[in-house]
């Protein structure tokens, strides 16, 4: 029997177009579905629970495939929110098994490896800005703590980049064995640490000062300079800086 919209629960509700007259996609008219408009209208037209809507393609009784994608962005908080998600949290929300799971999951995939091809050959890491820039993407898809090594030439120019160590929700430990092998190896110059805070919040912590010194006085022993050491957070409207040099805020000054 089709669920009546009085039937619906409020919050999908708030959610429902009022050009539709069911929850269904075939019940809107051709004007309103996501797919249509698409085509007709082209991809920047489109809500992103729209376009959430098109990759699931179907909801369940009572819930059509758009409203879903906007019940995730609301479960997650935003497509930021989303991007960290995994397979379980994902299943978790009604309407999202794990076909459809695995769907999101490819999407976001795609767009980080996107992001990476477009990075030139042996960019150039002379700011925390640019540090930054090159791993903000891939940064979303990291619900723990990571470490991250960039190994630089005498030009300040990326030889290639090493993950040291992925800790808990809040913590990851790091020798400075695990930082500068790769970077002997390779023949680093110089190298410059990241890392990422969970919370968002990309203030160092005293765990943060702490290594980040033993490991620069272990790199002068190695001739090997630490030339910055950049936290990684989210931007909010009260800080718009996703991030934050170590060096910048004076943690390498004696």
């Amino acid at each position: 029997m089709k669920r009546t919209k009085s039937e619906m629960t409020p919050q999908l509700l708030r959610r429902l177009p009022e050009s539709l007259p069911g929850a269904r996609m075939s019940e809107m008219s051709a004007e309103d579905r996501p797919r249509e408009r698409l085509v007709r209208e082209g991809v920047t037209v489109l809500r992103s629970g729209e376009l959430l809507g098109i990759l699931l393609r179907t909801g369940f009784r009572g819930a059509n495939a758009v409203m879903v994608g906007d019940e995730l962005l609301r479960h997650f908080g935003s497509l930021e929110g989303l991007a960290r998600s995994s397979l379980d949290e994902l299943r978790q929300v009604k309407g999202v098994g794990t076909d459809k799971a695995a769907t999101l999951l490819a999407a976001l995939e795609l767009v980080r490896r996107m992001s990476r091809e477009r990075r030139p050959d042996a960019p150039e890491m002379d700011t925390p800005a640019k540090v930054a820039d090159l791993l903000r993407d891939d940064a979303l898809a990291w619900s723990t703590e990571r470490m991250i090594v960039l190994l630089l030439n005498t030009r300040c120019r990326l030889i290639r980049m090493e993950t040291i160590s992925e800790g808990l929700l809040d913590q990851v430990l790091v020798h400075a064995r695990e930082v500068f092998r790769p970077a002997i190896a390779a023949g680093a110059f110089s190298v410059v640490l990241v890392h990422n805070h969970p919370s968002g919040d990309p203030t160092p912590s005293e765990a943060d000062i702490r290594v980040t010194r033993d490991l620069i006085r272990a790199g002068s022993l190695l001739r090997i300079e630490v030339l910055d050491h950049v936290v990684l957070g989210r931007s909010t409207a009260s800080r718009p800086l996703d991030f934050c040099s170590m060096r910048e805020l004076g943690y390498f000054h004696k």
